[in-house]
C-alpha cells in the first residue's frame, strides 16, 4: 500500500489553483444517487463525504440508494437528469469505466468529473463452515466442478464481479458467479452459507471479517497487508502469480458538461476541506482503507489503468457486449 500513499502524496503536490472567486452557492438540496443497496462501500464513503460537502456549501446533500443492473440503473439516472450540478454519482471509477463493455450504460470515464477520496481492495473470503479452506481448493474446483464455486458478488460491474473474473482469468475453468444489488447483500448472503465464496471490498467484509463470521484467504492487492482486528492478508499472487491486481478508487462523480461555477467550487472544496478532511480519514482507517484525495486529470490518469485492466478481464471472460478497444479501451501493455 505504500505505493498508493506515494500518490497520494505527489497528487496533493500536483493541484492546481482554483480561482479566489469561484462561487457556486446552491439554491436546493443536492441529490447523490448511490447505484448500489445501504451499508457497502459506496453508500459509506457518500454518506461520509456528504457531511462535509454540506458544511461547505451551505445546503442539504441527500443520499439516494438507487441498485439495480450492477450500478447501472442509479448511473443511468444521473445522466438523465438535468447537468445544472444537483445530481451526483458515486463509487468505484473501475465500474464506471466498464458500463460501456457491458452494455450497461452508454457512457465513459472521460464522460464524468472524477473526486476521488479514498482507495479500497477486495477480499477472497470463504464462509466459515465452507468445503473450500484455501485458494488452492477454489483453483481446483474452478477446474474441475466450476458450478461447485459459487461467488457472491454485486454483479459484474462491482469490484467484487471484477475479482472474481479476475481469479477465473488467473486460473482458468469458471465459477457461478450469484448477484445481489450491492456489495452489503452480496456480502450477506455469503456469511448465510448461500454462497461458499465472495469476493467483495473490504470495507463491506470488514465488520464480518472481524468477527469471524467469513474467513478471509487472500487480498486481491500487489502485496499482503494487515488489517487492524484481522491480520495479515497474503496476497492472491503469492498462491496464484499471473492474477492481475490494481486499486479500487472510490470518490463521486459529476457529469462532465455542468455549468463551470460548479466544478472550480468544487473543486476549492476537494482541495481545501475534503483533502484534510478527519471525518474521511477516520473511516478509512476504520475500514482499513487509504485515503488519497485527487481530482481532474490526476484522478483519471491513476483511475483508467485499472479501468483497462478491468474491461480487458471481463471482455476476455466472455462477458462484454463490445471489444474494448472499439470504446477507447485499448489493451494494457
Amino acid at each position: 500500500m505504500s505505493k498508493i500513499v506515494m500518490l497520494a502524496a505527489a497528487a496533493a503536490i500536483g493541484l492546481s489553483a482554483v480561482p479566489a472567486d469561484a462561487q457556486w452557492k446552491p439554491t436546493k438540496p443536492i441529490r447523490i444517487i448511490v447505484p448500489w443497496g445501504a451499508g457497502g462501500s459506496t453508500d459509506q464513503l457518500a454518506r461520509t463525504l456528504a457531511v462535509d460537502l454540506e458544511e461547505a456549501l451551505g445546503q442539504k446533500v441527500v443520499i439516494v440508494n438507487q441498485p439495480g443492473g450492477a450500478g447501472a440503473v442509479g448511473t443511468k439516472a444521473v445522466l438523465d437528469a438535468p447537468h445544472d450540478g444537483y445530481t451526483w454519482s458515486a463509487g468505484a471509477t473501475k465500474d464506471l469505466g466498464t458500463y460501456v463493455v457491458t452494455g450497461a450504460v452508454n457512457t465513459k470515464l472521460s464522460d464524468w468529473n472524477l473526486y476521488l477520496a479514498n482507495v479500497n481492495f477486495t477480499v477472497l473470503s470463504v464462509h466459515p463452515n465452507s468445503k473450500f479452506k484455501t485458494v488452492d481448493d477454489i483453483a481446483k474446483a474452478m477446474k474441475s466442478n466450476p458450478a461447485s464455486v459459487t461467488i457472491a458478488t454485486g454483479g459484474i460491474n462491482s469490484a467484487g464481479g471484477a475479482s472474481a473474473e479476475a481469479l477465473k482469468a488467473a486460473v482458468g475453468g469458471d465459477y457461478k458467479m450469484v448477484t445481489y444489488d450491492g456489495g452489503n447483500p452480496a456480502v450477506q448472503a455469503a456469511v448465510a452459507h448461500e454462497t461458499e465464496v465472495t469476493t467483495q471490498l473490504i470495507a463491506e467484509q470488514y465488520e464480518m471479517l472481524r468477527a469471524k463470521k467469513l474467513k478471509p484467504l487472500a487480498a486481491f492487492t500487489s502485496e499482503k497487508v494487515t488489517i487492524d482486528g484481522i491480520g495479515e492478508l497474503p496476497s492472491i499472487k503469492a498462491s496464484l502469480p499471473k492474477a492481475q491486481v490494481g486499486p479500487v478508487h472510490f470518490g463521486l462523480f459529476v457529469p462532465k458538461d455542468v455549468p463551470a461555477e460548479v466544478l472550480q467550487t468544487l473543486d476549492k472544496i476537494w482541495d481545501e476541506k475534503i483533502a484534510k478532511s478527519k471525518r474521511l480519514q477516520d473511516y478509512s482507517t476504520s475500514k482499513g482503507l487509504t485515503t488519497l484525495v485527487m481530482r481532474g486529470q490526476k484522478a483519471y490518469d491513476a483511475a483508467f489503468p485499472v479501468v483497462q485492466m478491468n474491461a480487458w478481464q471481463i471482455h476476455d471472460g466472455g462477458k462484454s457486449a463490445t471489444a474494448p478497444d472499439k470504446v477507447g479501451i485499448p489493451r494494457p501493455n
